[in-house]
């Protein structure tokens, strides 16, 4: 299926989970992901529900990470 992460077209399986999807955008999993933010379709999912939510074709998933700096 076709998806849109950060701007780019990605060609993800069938039943591929946020979770999933923001490992493959950080290359950082479970407590990894610390700091790390992720929207469908402009709505933010609660990290809590990242492996439950599936991706459906022409989806728009924002992975985002958060930085500090000075």
């Amino acid at each position: 299926m076709s998806v849109i992460v950060n701007g780019e077209r990605r060609e993800l399986p069938e039943g591929t989970s946020v979770a999933d999807a923001v490992s493959g955008a950080t290359g950082r999993s479970g407590p990894e992901t610390a700091g790390v933010a992720a929207a469908l379709n402009g709505e933010v999912v609660r990290r809590a529900d990242w492996s439950a939510t599936t991706l459906q074709e022409a989806d728009r998933l924002e992975v985002l990470t958060a930085v500090q700096g000075g």
